[in-house]
């Protein structure tokens, strides 16, 4: 049931409200102060709020100081002011404060019932668009909602727009490339190309020639002067991926093109000017690398004027299934299979599997696992995954945890008083004192003086 605030100080309207609301849970406060309260405890999306609070109840004054609190605790909180039948000035006004509507006394339980169930409708779906933003990404690629990869599309969005240079790193099939594709997307240069190289699938001895480009006759089968990764990226965006392999010969005309933009082809004498954006990435410790003298200090520090971390799938909780369902509609359409989903095990599985090849191993075991599956939903065998038994996690044993956090965490904050912990928590002090007592917080229990 949907938890509705009733902030009302005459008790026959409450008990009016509660017998014809029946259909919403009900909670009440008589007063600014236990409205703030209850709001804290149960944070409903709706409340119904009567202006006439005490100790002004002739006027609004208390009752549009009690919504402005609301509204600072939760902008998105629907507040529907209650007013008498002739007070319309009043009503307008909590109205440009930001209330979602009004209702005027006598109370019509039939038509507070529909102004209530169209406020729950609309913060319902309020709240459903904000997940959706919080979870839509830069990317078609780029799958999932863990904080930890909201927090990097976050940082793609503030860098995007920018030309600083920048260093992803991670581990192998994490999507560092998918990354960068979605920095270039959402960059001024999304028509100009985007380029990417591989500085560790290349020979050391023909890096040089891939990056620079050459001109005719610079070595043996140099038949005609070609352009380098860098030139045809020209405008665009480069992609310097696993940098930290490439070799320390290459890295001072590296650092030179970076700092100059400028580069010479290999056996060329002039100088030829680019425009790129360049993008590095590593699955490599580069700052142990400097330390131990395998990768040069200057470069470092010059690729790495924004460092963004990526997790590893097995950092990224529910995420592995987000992706794999995302993968399994992708398969599906690609080899014409209607696998409809994974069963319970294969799922378990997935959270269990610590993902050493990240994105790239759930790719690889989730495509022959589509074409191998006997059945419409895959299973844990399919993916060459086992359950392994764990200790069990309770709903009880994790809301201990955190309540006794929580707990501490307020107790801080009050500097050891257990009247402000308590309405840091909202909750009463009785109830406070219950909880230290059930967790056995006993180092709480210390003689205080109240303030």
């Amino acid at each position: 049931m949907n938890t509705i605030l009733v902030i009302e100080d005459d008790i026959g309207i409450q008990k009016q409200l509660k017998w014809s609301l029946s259909e919403f849970e009900l909670v009440f406060a008589q007063d600014r102060a236990s409205a703030l309260t209850q709001l804290r405890r149960y944070e409903p999306d709706v409340i119904t709020l009567d202006l006439g609070l005490p100790p002004d109840e002739a006027n609004a004054s208390e009752g549009l100081a009690c919504l402005n609190d609301i509204l600072s605790f939760n902008p998105d909180c629907k507040v529907i002011v209650i007013t008498g039948n002739t007070d319309n000035n009043h009503a307008l006004k909590a109205i440009a404060l930001g209330a979602y509507d009004y209702y005027q006394k006598p109370i019509d339980a039939d038509v507070l019932n529909i102004i209530l169930n169209r406020a729950v409708k609309l913060a319902q779906l309020e709240a459903e668009n904000r997940a959706l933003r919080s979870s839509s990404v830069l990317a078609q690629d780029i799958i999932g909602n863990s904080d930890a990869m909201l927090k990097a599309c976050r940082t793609v969005e503030k860098i995007a727009p920018t030309e600083i240079t920048t260093l992803l790193l991670g581990e192998s099939g994490t999507g560092k490339e998918v990354f960068a594709r979605a920095i270039h997307k959402q960059s001024p240069r999304i028509n100009k190309p985007f380029v990417a190289i591989n500085c560790a699938s290349i020979p050391e001895n023909l890096l040089e020639s891939e990056l620079f480009g050459y001109e005719k006759g610079a070595f043996t089968g140099a038949n005609k002067t070609t352009l380098g990764k860098i030139e045809c990226a020209n405008g665009g965006t480069l992609l310097l991926d696993e940098i930290g392999d490439m070799p320390l010969s290459l890295q001072a005309k590296m650092l030179r093109f970076l700092q100059e933009r400028v580069i010479e082809r290999v056996g060329g004498r002039q100088e030829i000017e680019v425009d790129v954006r360049v993008i590095c990435a590593t699955h490599r410790n580069l700052s142990d690398m400097v330390a131990q003298q395998s990768f040069r200090e200057d470069l470092y520090y010059r690729i790495s004027e924004i460092t963004l971390a990526i997790p590893p799938l097995r950092d990224r909780g529910h995420d592995v299934i987000i992706i794999a369902k995302a993968l399994l509609h992708r398969f599906n359409d690609e080899f014409k299979t209607k696998i409809q989903g994974f069963t319970d095990c294969a799922m378990q599985a997935m959270l269990q599997h610590s993902w050493p090849g990240n994105i790239r191993e759930l790719q690889n075991k989730l495509k022959s696992a589509v074409i191998l599956a006997d059945s419409k939903q895959i299973t844990a065998d399919d993916l060459g995954l086992s359950v392994q038994s764990s200790k069990t996690i309770t709903l009880r044993m994790v809301r201990e945890q955190a309540e006794t956090q929580a707990i501490r965490h307020a107790y801080s904050l009050a500097n050891g008083n257990l009247s402000k912990t308590a309405d840091h928590l909202g909750i009463t002090r009785p109830t406070l004192y219950a909880l230290i007592d059930k967790y056995k917080l006993l180092d709480l229990r210390t003689p205080e003086i109240e303030v």
